[in-house]
């Protein structure tokens, strides 16, 4: 059900497809991003996860163009909590199907030690660690920088490759901990308020009463 060594590959193959074609094309524009989904269902829902932080990351960067007027930069804000909110989402929704998963085989534990992070937490984490080592190998390779530029891009490079192994082994020894019923997780919903209008004094405060 959950391999952290599949999940890290399946985030730089979409990184792959997603960054640019490998025939050297565009990346997929509108929802064209979707035709790369995996077509069972775990892997599906890692990969929509995946995407939320993809487009997050790209929109931010929106946000640091030199010269963006404060219209642009207040409709990149409005973006980003939207993206965000759906990223959360989408990584709570991945620790529902384990535990669904894990409750038709009588798991977890419920006298287990307790994990401080769920496992779609981590993943989510593992997700933004492949962006940073996607972008990161990008400039290693950007030749017009210069030597110093893929010298530096080079160490930070090998310090998010141990990162991320680090945190896959970690995922691993929670999932195969789980199944052993030596430790548990819990779902813990993030409950964002910025989105909601009942509850951002910033929206209901200026709503008409």
């Amino acid at each position: 059900m959950l391999s952290a060594d599949a999940i890290a590959g399946l985030h730089d193959q979409l990184n792959r497809i997603w960054h640019i074609e490998p025939e050297g094309g565009n990346a997929p524009a509108g929802d064209e991003w979707q035709n790369a989904l995996p077509a069972e269902e775990w892997p599906r829902a890692v990969a929509r996860q995946h995407r939320a932080n993809f487009e997050l990351w790209h929109i931010e960067d929106e946000a640091r163009a030199p010269g963006a007027t404060d219209a642009e930069l207040a409709e990149v804000k409005r973006r980003v909590d939207s993206t965000n909110q759906r990223r959360n989402d989408l990584a709570e929704e991945l620790d529902r199907e384990l535990l669904a998963w894990l409750a038709e085989r009588g798991l977890p534990n419920c006298e287990a030690a307790l994990n401080s992070e769920s496992p779609g937490l981590i993943i989510d984490r593992l997700s933004i660690l492949s962006l940073k080592i996607w972008h990161t190998r990008e400039e290693a390779e950007r030749t017009q920088a210069g030597p110093a530029h893929a010298e530096r891009n080079h160490e930070r490079l090998a310090v998010l490759l141990e990162q991320r192994a680090d945190l896959a082994h970690c995922l691993d020894a929670l999932w195969s901990d789980t199944l052993a019923g030596k430790r548990r997780f819990k779902l813990y919903r993030q409950l964002k308020m910025y989105n909601d209008p009942a509850l951002n004094p910033a929206i209901y405060g200026r709503q008409n009463p």
